[in-house]
């Protein structure tokens, strides 16, 4: 693929600015970035960047804006199900931030925060507290440990214990905007050398612009800060599995008081079978072909028999100063969830050398687990799509969704994968959409799986959380026009030029 004129000369500016090293147009290395897991083209790019600093990106910036060139930003690019490194469309310029801008700049342990760049991996994160030895306590993910916290956090990323929902935890942010100015939300926006209050308060003089930056297209942050707890000195998992599909209206309602009374402060998970069974196993017709059909009801209590679950199962943890501190706590858990009549428990010591359950250990212990991401070759092909719908935490409601999303999943002939993180008034819902990317029928089997089942929560009001790249518009298009406009006027103001990854969800495609 030939290059435009703008972007030619484009690339010969920043190479001039920030040196040879800063851009790459190798035609592997776009290959490689351009890779994806979804139902659609693979899309390299026609360079990638590599900033070293906000002043870098701040560079970046001006000269994609004197050059009309649009720009694509990541952080690590592991967002896999959701689109990867590759760029919204074609003719968008990566900038890759993580290569070089991956520092911990601060770690404030009386605080309680740590100031990070967007190439902080997860488990550079742990490392670094590991190497600190530091009383505090990440909430990872159990998703890729090479994951971005920033990146993640500001798509609204998930994970365990009782920081689960990453955004929430961000505070203060530094932003090169569209139009190349650079940013600090919060108190560091004040005209001082010393901002302590910057990553300890979200809510100072004037609006909160924080929430703009997420999952939004109207700038590229380069620093934020992320709270952090205090390492319990024990944690005691517990797990639970019930039997049958439709018992997910009673977890949901037994969940729902445990969390309301933060009995539990961890998040609670309620995992179906195929969604933990796909990390532990190839489809039993790995060898044999036959994927049209999704696995039969038999096929699937066989495989819980072998690895000890349920159709699904519960996990959650409790943090405490000893194990004896938790013991009343754990008792009343067990008797709460055991009280259906339907529930057996599963203890830590039981859960402990089983690597079905090391996912739930890890990521509640604040250590990076990215045993779950094997699900991608639970069939051949390497095909995943992630759909996050969240619902109220209402048992019927959700077990409703469950029932009807997994009909429409048997009809394309791929299985029900999901799993709900669940607090006291929502549930996070994680559908994995696993089909082989390779076969072009079953790429366009789940792609129309998606948009079905999508359709099942947008009739009912209820929305996705994220949204894959290749269906951001796809979702904009279904909100008011009204805030779709709002979107779009922010756009304007803050990027006039349209340069920061046109189309990201759905905004100045």
């Amino acid at each position: 693929m030939t290059a435009q004129p703008s972007i030619v000369a484009f690339l010969a500016a920043v190479t001039a600015a920030l040196g040879k090293a800063a851009v790459d147009t190798d035609a592997a290395e776009l290959a490689a970035i351009g890779r994806h897991t979804l139902p659609v083209a693979d899309l390299p790019p026609p360079a990638v960047l590599y900033p070293s600093s906000t002043a870098d990106v701040e560079t970046i910036v001006k000269l994609a804006n004197e050059h009309h060139v649009p720009l694509f930003p990541i952080s690590g690019g592991q967002n896999i199900g959701m689109g990867s490194k590759a760029p919204m469309a074609e003719g968008q310029v990566v900038v890759a931030l993580g290569r070089h801008m991956n520092k911990v700049t601060e770690i404030n342990e009386e605080l309680g925060y740590a100031e990070i760049e967007p190439g902080v991996s997860f488990n550079a994160m742990y490392e670094e507290l590991e190497r600190r030895g530091s009383s505090l306590m990440m909430s990872p993910t159990a998703g890729p440990p090479d994951g971005s916290l920033l990146g993640n956090a500001l798509d609204k990323g998930g994970g365990a214990g009782p920081l689960g929902s990453h955004f929430d935890n961000v505070c203060g942010m530094e932003i090169v905007l569209g139009n190349g100015d650079v940013i600090r939300t919060g108190d560091g926006a004040l005209d001082t050398n010393d901002h302590p209050n910057w990553h300890v308060t979200k809510y100072t003089f004037g609006p909160a612009l924080d929430g703009l930056f997420t999952q939004s297209n109207y700038g590229i942050v380069t620093r934020i800060g992320m709270w952090m707890m205090q390492r319990p000195p024990h944690i005691e998992m517990f797990f639970f599995t019930f039997p049958d599909d439709e018992d997910l209206a009673e977890i949901i309602n037994l969940i729902r008081p445990l969390k309301a009374a933060n009995v539990v402060s961890t998040m609670i998970r309620a995992t179906n079978d195929i969604y933990l069974l796909s990390s532990q196993e190839q489809h039993p017709r790995q060898e044999t072909g036959g994927f049209r059909a999704p696995l039969t009801d038999d096929e699937r209590a066989a495989l819980r028999t072998k690895h000890g679950v349920g159709s699904w199962t519960v996990s959650g943890a409790l943090y405490g100063a000893s194990a004896e501190a938790v013991a009343l706590t754990l008792e009343r858990v067990k008797k709460h969830f055991l009280a259906s009549g339907k529930a057996r428990y599963i203890s830590a010591e039981e859960a402990q050398p089983r690597a079905i359950f090391q996912a739930a250990i890890n990521s509640n212990s604040g250590r990076p687990a990215g045993g779950e991401l094997n699900m991608l070759n639970w069939r051949p092909g390497l095909g995943a799509i992630w759909m996050t719908p969240g619902a109220p935490m209402s048992g019927a409601m959700i077990n409703d969704f469950q029932r009807n999303c997994r009909v429409i999943a048997a009809e394309f002939g791929l299985e029900y994968v999901a799993s709900f993180v669940c607090g006291a008034r929502f549930a996070r819902g994680i559908h994995a959409i696993l089909y082989d990317r390779n076969n072009a029928d079953e790429t366009a089997r789940a792609d129309l799986c998606y948009r079905k089942m999508a359709a099942v929560f947008m009739d009912k009001g209820v929305f996705v959380g994220r949204s894959p790249t290749a269906y951001q518009s796809f979702h904009q298009d279904r909100r008011s026009r009204e805030i779709v406009k709002a979107c779009d006027a922010i756009k304007q103001a803050l990027d006039p030029n349209n340069i920061i990854a046109p189309g990201r969800y759905g905004i100045g495609a």
